[in-house]
């Protein structure tokens, strides 16, 4: 569970489930995050994904995740011994030595998973923190609090809890909308296996109509190929006849981002989101490896920013630059600038499919 189209019609689609917007505002006031990764993020260049990627496959349970330095914009690697951190600085990268392995960290999410896996909750790692980061919306009762306090306190300085403002709530993002089964949502890539063209966009989305149209009624422009939530928060539609669906993000400002590529999204780094509802927002990478409690069911191995979004955002486009990072699934909401959205990584669904960006 570790990170282990546009056709003028639909490029990132935000889904508008009636039964899903945007949740009530939170009981209590939101603690601010301590977490050195809150603030502007840095630009990740190509080379720094493809060395992430490498050394977090060559450091094994030796690592402990990656971020980038706001400050620097250096890759940072955090490694459990010397040797693993003479490793990373011959491979051009930063190294600090840190006491918890991402074992070590992922064994803390599962004493939560089995303890504390209450609605409104979310948690992910931290790298820059060598810690767990909790979450808990305005929907968890005082008891639960209460409850989670005591595990999260039996787990010492490997977690910190905060409460956040809003409910997490699987929400529509993209560019275009599309249509299905009385709902609106928005596609987040256009993809190709062959000649055949696709679009992603959230699985709770594709969980609710096999046929997608442009227009509430219209034409059917895509089929349902596949679909995975909860658990996953991706779906895959074929688009049928000829459509024109060139490899962009709409921006919103009458432009459009051409996507070329895929990565894994890097803790500290910046990324845009493109959603039918807030258009493109921005926002920094907080967390990954992230479990989200959803009220109809959990998601894992997801990627917490704070970008802005907003009910009608799901499954829309989280890139930055040319490179395609994830599929937006929900969030808490936002406060100014300042949101909690929630992606499903690219990558992953990409290899489920077999389809490639273009």
């Amino acid at each position: 569970m570790s990170r282990t189209l546009r056709a003028r019609i639909c490029l990132s689609v935000l889904l508008t489930l009636t039964v899903v917007g945007l949740g009530p505002g939170a009981a209590g006031a939101a603690e601010p995050d301590p977490s050195p990764t809150r603030g502007p993020g840095v630009t990740a260049s190509p080379g720094q994904y493809a060395l992430d990627s490498r050394l977090e496959r060559a450091l094994g349970d030796r690592g402990a995740g990656s971020y980038l330095d706001s400050a620097t914009g250096e890759l940072v690697v955090a490694v459990t011994d010397p040797a693993a951190a003479a490793a990373v600085r011959a491979s051009g990268a930063r190294a600090e030595l840190v006491e918890r392995s991402t074992a070590r960290l992922e064994a803390v999410m599962g004493v939560l998973e089995s303890r504390a896996k209450i609605p409104g909750t979310s948690w992910g790692i931290d790298p820059a923190a060598n810690q767990v980061a909790i979450e808990a919306d305005g929907s968890v009762s005082a008891r639960s609090m209460a409850r989670l306090r005591s595990v999260a306190a039996s787990l010492g300085d490997a977690v910190r809890l905060r409460r956040v403002p809003g409910t997490f709530t699987k929400e529509v993002a993209g560019g275009d909308a599309v249509h299905g089964g009385g709902f609106r949502c928005s596609a987040a890539f256009n993809v190709s296996r062959g000649t055949d063209l696709f679009f992603l966009t959230a699985g709770h989305c594709t969980q609710s109509a096999v046929s997608w149209s442009a227009s509430s009624g219209g034409a059917e422009i895509g089929t349902r190929e596949g679909s995975s939530f909860p658990t996953d928060d991706y779906g895959l539609v074929r688009y049928t006849g000829t459509p024109e669906a060139p490899g962009t993000v709409n921006l919103h400002d009458g432009g459009s981002q051409d996507i070329t590529s895929a990565a894994d999204a890097i803790v500290g780094q910046a990324l845009r989101k493109s959603g039918s509802t807030t258009g493109v927002t921005s926002g920094t990478v907080t967390a990954v490896d992230v479990t989200v409690n959803y009220s109809d069911g959990p998601v894992y191995g997801m990627v917490r920013t704070t970008a802005c979004s907003a009910g009608g955002d799901s499954g829309g486009a989280h890139f930055s630059g040319p490179t395609a990072l994830g599929i937006h699934s929900g969030s808490s909401g936002c406060t100014g600038t300042n949101g909690s959205a929630i992606h499903q990584p690219v990558r992953e669904v990409l290899g489920v499919y077999g389809v490639a960006v273009y």
